[in-house]
């Protein structure tokens, strides 16, 4: 189960930065490049996913 819990956590970071990188316009070819929106929706998505990991991995007491 943990290994599922890091995965999508994993997952979830990895598109938080893409959307990042489209929204400064780094990686080009989608309606969302050079658009700042998807700049600020990559950030909080890239948050969710760190938050997941530490979730997924923190110790159990």
């Amino acid at each position: 189960m943990r290994l599922i819990k890091n995965l999508l956590a994993l997952i979830v970071l990895a598109i938080g930065v893409l959307w990042m990188l489209q929204g400064i316009g780094v990686i080009g070819g989608s309606f969302m490049t050079g658009q700042s929106q998807w700049l600020y929706v990559g950030i909080v998505t890239a948050l969710v996913g760190l938050a997941g990991l530490a979730w997924a991995n923190r110790s159990r007491v």
